[in-house]
């Protein structure tokens, strides 16, 4: 939803083997990122939320995180901070930046270490 430079995001509860626009089961809330009103910024009727997750609902990633703040856990966010941390872990040991802030650090530690030489 929304249009340039207004995202403007539904939550909807959708049959995955229905088509991209196709029809909604279900309309859970929404999303505003621009709203400045941190209580408006998201919406969300929590209850029908945590039974469709209790009926076997997978969420997207973006719809796992926003169910997160809102307290509801479930175990794909579970398994995605397992494969997270599993990532993290063997990108330490080779010695690999894992987040931006990481490799923005290395490439500044190496910009200076070019300038020293």
């Amino acid at each position: 939803m929304g249009r340039r430079h207004r995202p403007y995001y539904r939550i909807n509860v959708i049959d995955s083997r229905t088509p991209r626009d196709g029809r909604v089961i279900e309309k859970l809330g929404q999303y505003d990122p621009l709203e400045k009103d941190k209580e408006k910024q998201i919406l969300l009727n929590t209850e029908r939320a945590e039974f469709w997750i209790k009926q076997g609902a997978i969420p997207s990633d973006t719809v796992s995180e926003i169910l997160l703040r809102f307290g509801i856990k479930h175990k794909y966010a579970e398994e995605k901070a397992v494969r997270t941390n599993r990532a993290r872990t063997i990108a330490r040991k080779k010695g690999q930046p894992y987040t931006k802030v990481e490799r923005e650090a290395a490439v500044a530690a190496a910009a200076k270490s070019a300038e020293e030489a």
